[in-house]
């Protein structure tokens, strides 16, 4: 653990094509399973979309690596201590404070146009499987969802820790998004587990802006967030202003384009910061 955690890019680099060569497989797998099984399968068109939106997303994210480790180096370089991870303890609360982080990182994203443009793109999948967990908006490397892990590289956590550990809620979540999601028992109270996720990208009204969670819940139920699926009314997802479509570059803009217009009709400097950084509509 705590060698992966202080890895060098270029072999997180060649686990990263490792572990997606492992989220085709996981994809293809599941896919099988679903049409053995005679339930709703993945859509052809909407899961072809969601890869061909992932390639994008992962080419920009190659194309704008060096500007987002500008700011990365510069604050470490100024960090104000020199944290270790040498023991299972500095693990241990190195992933509560970087999954606190993402917690509030999600949550922004819901509530800032701004963030919300890149992140809509997750949530214009009309079915949960593995394929939507890799529908990635393209702009995030680019819209300041880095500062939120800033203020733990600026009190000295390595940034190859902080964005290893990272790294793997990321991955973790990957499993988030399985279609029949199982109920893991006791372990629905501590974790964020594909039941909560569902929740999560549901449309319906009470499941809207809930379960923001990487890997734990525990911050969603102690920050008042959390929502079990409602009982009385099918779960619904997809964006609740409706589908993009199946045209990957379709899906990329929907958050993008409203925000845009948004801008462009707004009256004043007031009204445009407000189009902006306001509440998604």
């Amino acid at each position: 653990m705590m060698a992966l955690l202080t890895a060098a890019p270029a072999e997180a680099s060649g686990a990263g094509l490792m572990l997606a060569g492992l989220a085709l497989l996981l994809m293809l797998a599941e896919a099988l399973y679903l049409r053995i099984s005679g339930g709703p399968g993945h859509d052809g068109a909407e899961t072809a979309a969601s890869l061909l939106v992932a390639l994008g997303h992962k080419a920009i994210g190659v194309l704008t690596a060096g500007l987002v480790a500008v700011p990365v180096l510069f604050v470490a370089d100024h960090r104000l201590l020199d944290i270790r991870i040498d023991g299972p303890w500095m693990v241990a609360v190195l992933f509560v404070a970087v999954d606190l982080a993402y917690y509030i990182h999600h949550r922004a994203m819901h509530k800032v146009r701004w963030l919300w443009a890149t992140h809509a793109v997750h949530h214009s999948a009309r079915r949960i499987n593995l394929t939507a967990a890799v529908r990635l908006g393209w702009g995030g490397p680019l819209t300041g969802g880095i500062v939120f892990y800033l203020p733990l590289v600026a009190l000295g956590f390595s940034p190859f820790a902080v964005f290893g550990m990272l790294g793997l809620g990321l991955a973790y979540q990957f499993a988030l998004h399985l279609a029949h999601p199982p109920h893991l028992g006791p372990l629905e109270w501590v974790l964020n587990t594909p039941r909560h996720h569902l929740v999560h990208h549901a449309s319906n009204r009470a499941c809207l802006d809930r379960n923001f969670g990487g890997v734990l819940i525990v911050f969603d139920r102690l920050f008042g967030t959390f929502a079990e699926a409602p009982r009385d009314e099918a779960l619904v997802f997809g964006l609740a202003g409706g589908a993009p479509g199946v045209n990957p570059l379709a899906v990329a803009m929907v958050g993008w384009v409203p925000l845009l217009r948004a801008v462009r009709d707004a009256r004043g400097s007031r009204a445009r910061l407000s189009a902006l950084f306001g509440p998604p509509s």
